[in-house]
């Protein structure tokens, strides 16, 4: 597959089939990621991956901690600007409406959506599930450096037929991740990534968000 196949054919699976994930070809992806760029070398990333067992048992340890307490834990940082302004609020209405319409679930249906929602906190049941993890001391570089990882960890995942969806969402509960996982003090939780095969007859996986045109975000700069 070429790269431009693989940045067309990756977009977020949320519905997965019963397959594990070979754990050797698992390794062999997640080493070669590292070949993304990072300012000076650096290689800021740090990942924490979960599978079988281990992955079972975080899932039900998450699920006793959200019937006890659903609140959130203590946040890091912003996952988007708050408040969030246009065009942005925008784009994330529109797909958020995209999804719900193919998943059948009304606008003024609360309760589905919070239930859908919900399997978020499950990697949409998932084989395997990542975290990424950067040092606290690190700057907006070093965060733009985590991205290129993980950009290129999912093109890679999506030329050997595997599927991805990166969740912002697990930093609402990066205190309760970090302590099951016992992760040092030093680095703050940035997402999850659920990695798996995508179920081809849910609908949901069928959404492609859209992208802008190009004149709307590049300027081409002539004197």
């Amino acid at each position: 597959m070429k790269v431009s196949e693989a940045l067309e054919r990756r977009h977020s699976t949320r519905v997965f089939i019963d397959r594990p994930v070979d754990a050797a070809l698992l390794r062999d992806l997640l080493t070669r990621a590292a070949r993304a760029p990072s300012s000076g070398n650096l290689q800021p990333w740090r990942l924490y991956v979960l599978q079988g067992a281990t992955l079972g048992a975080f899932r039900e340890h998450f699920a006793e901690r959200l019937a006890r307490d659903a609140e959130q834990d203590p946040r890091e940082y912003a996952v988007y600007p708050e408040p969030i302004f246009e065009p942005y609020r925008s784009h994330r209405y529109q797909v958020g409406e995209d999804m719900y319409q193919l998943l059948g679930i009304a606008r003024e249906d609360k309760a589905a959506r919070r239930a859908w929602f919900a399997r978020n906190f499950r990697f949409f049941d998932a084989p395997c599930a990542v975290f990424f993890f950067v040092d606290r001391r690190m700057g907006p570089g070093q965060w733009a450096d985590l991205g290129m990882y993980q950009q290129s960890l999912m093109l890679l995942l999506k030329e050997y037929g595997l599927d991805s969806c990166p969740q912002a969402c697990w930093a609402r509960y990066q205190l309760t991740v970090r302590n099951w996982l016992q992760v040092p003090d030093e680095l703050v939780l940035h997402c999850g990534l659920a990695i798996g095969y995508a179920d081809p007859q849910a609908p949901v996986n069928g959404l492609v968000s859209e992208r802008m045109p190009l004149d709307a975000f590049c300027t081409f700069v002539e004197r």
